[in-house]
């Protein structure tokens, strides 16, 4: 058995100080020895860990094959996204969990093969798809991230006029705004919206639903409706401080570097304050790219600042890798009590608490304690928070009986139906914040359910 093929990287010492793509991607040699691991299973669980249904060992078999073409037709029959999939989905926990080698050693590495695979179609050149005969229906999706892409492309193949609205100047949602250049560079995620265009998806940006016009009056223009607006509204602690210049929403930071180009500034008139001493405060991926992000701004000191320990840290487990390689500092069992206010209401610092692990809460973890008497400071000019979002409530407006719950998510069936006749949803609108391939396959799940309420 060949060992698993290890994913080239950027070296941390550069990659730490440019933008560029730290994963560099397989050879097709290395392709082929990774695609030659694969035990092509007669009961196949990987493909039951795979939120959007794609056929692991048909396009695993293919590249066996050296058929790299019917490995990319085999993906794209389920997912018209796989260069952003075999980039930042968590396979980890999905599909390679259940791969029949990892019970007794490392899984294969299914997202790095279908990444491979993307970027040789890339590379040679994206065959425009054919376009289905029309149905007559009309489909209005609201929100160009994965939920909204996905769903889009999967109606438009079914022959129905999609219009997919977006808020930002730019299409991708999380894709754009939300993941740095160099974990998912802009132009893959550009070519990836292009190729759903080209399914005969009419994108309109700049238009702000709940502003320009109401979902109520969407209703009456369309035969249905997908909401996949995600969650941008930022959560903050609560804590004395937050109001102070320098304290940044994950959101607002990420936004600024990503979609604005921030880090190119002047170049791009988007400023963005670029801290000697910068604390990011929660640890998951998106902590882990404010992080990264601001130590590739020239930040002297970065810090992940967490109340739990390493092993309760939600980031994958590779984020955080390339994270500590890079010399992003970990202060774990650590919460901030108070962000300390210097000149002209500048951050001067953070103070935190120490803390301990008790028992565990309702989630199985168990809830962190603050240890008395361990208040201390660390330096800081920049603070990011980025301890989770929730829907914006924007879009709700001039709605009347879309049902949400009081976390502001909205309440759908199995199928993603709403409590309205023709609107259906998706994504972190319904979950919360969650990963880019769940909202993917939430994506799927409410297009075939649309798709059945408009044939009948």
């Amino acid at each position: 058995m060949v060992d698993r093929q290890a994913m080239p990287l950027q070296d941390p010492k550069e990659r730490a100080h440019n933008f560029n793509e730290v994963a560099l991607g397989y050879s097709g040699e290395q392709a082929l020895a990774e695609a030659s691991r694969c035990l092509e299973c007669k009961s196949p669980k990987c493909v039951e860990g795979c939120p959007v249904n794609i056929d692991i060992p048909g396009f695993i078999s293919c590249i066996k094959k050296e058929d790299f073409d019917g490995a990319i037709d085999t993906i794209k029959l389920t997912n018209t996204l796989p260069a952003v999939c075999g980039r930042v989905c968590p396979q980890e926990v999905q599909c390679e969990l259940h791969c029949i080698l990892a019970k007794k050693g490392e899984p294969v590495a299914i997202g790095r093969l279908e990444r491979f695979c993307a970027d040789y179609e890339r590379e040679k050149g994206v065959t425009p798809p054919v376009r289905t005969t029309s149905s007559g229906k009309k489909v209005a999706v609201i929100g160009a991230g994965p939920a909204g892409l996905t769903a889009a492309a999967d109606l438009a193949k079914a022959g129905h006029a999609v219009t997919m609205f977006e808020s930002l100047h730019d299409t991708g949602g999380v894709l754009t705004y939300g993941i740095p250049e160099f974990r998912l560079p802009k132009a893959i995620v550009r070519d990836e919206v292009e190729y759903i265009k080209q399914l005969g998806v009419d994108v309109k940006v700049d238009y702000v639903i709940g502003k320009i016009k109401t979902l109520d009056e969407l209703r009456e223009d369309f035969d249905a409706v997908f909401l996949g607006t995600g969650a941008g509204l930022p959560k903050f602690m609560g804590i004395e401080g937050e109001n102070l210049n320098g304290v940044y929403s994950a959101n607002e930071f990420l936004t600024r570097v990503n979609l604005m180009k921030a880090y190119l500034f002047p170049d791009y008139d988007t400023p963005i304050k670029r801290g000697k001493h910068v604390i990011v405060v929660g640890g998951g991926n998106v902590a882990m790219d404010a992080a990264r992000s601001a130590l590739r701004l020239g930040a002297d000191e970065v810090s992940i600042v967490y109340r739990r320990s390493e092993d309760e840290l939600p980031a994958r487990k590779e984020e955080v890798e390339n994270a500590k390689e890079e010399g992003i500092v970990f202060r774990l069992l650590t919460n901030p009590t108070r962000i300390l206010e210097g000149e002209n209401m500048t951050v001067n610092g953070v103070e935190c608490i120490r803390m301990e692990l008790g028992e565990p809460d309702e989630s199985g973890r168990r809830s962190p304690v603050p240890i008395e008497g361990s208040e201390h400071v660390v330096d800081a000019d920049v603070v990011v928070i980025a301890i989770g979002t929730s829907p914006n409530p924007m879009i709700f407006s001039g709605s009347e009986g879309l049902e949400t719950n009081s976390r502001g998510t909205i309440i759908v069936d199995d199928s993603g139906k709403t409590s309205l006749a023709n609107v259906y949803a998706g994504g972190d609108a319904v979950t919360g914040a969650a990963t880019v391939i769940s909202a993917m396959g939430a994506g799927k799940i409410a297009a075939q359910a649309i798709n059945e309420y408009l044939s009948n």
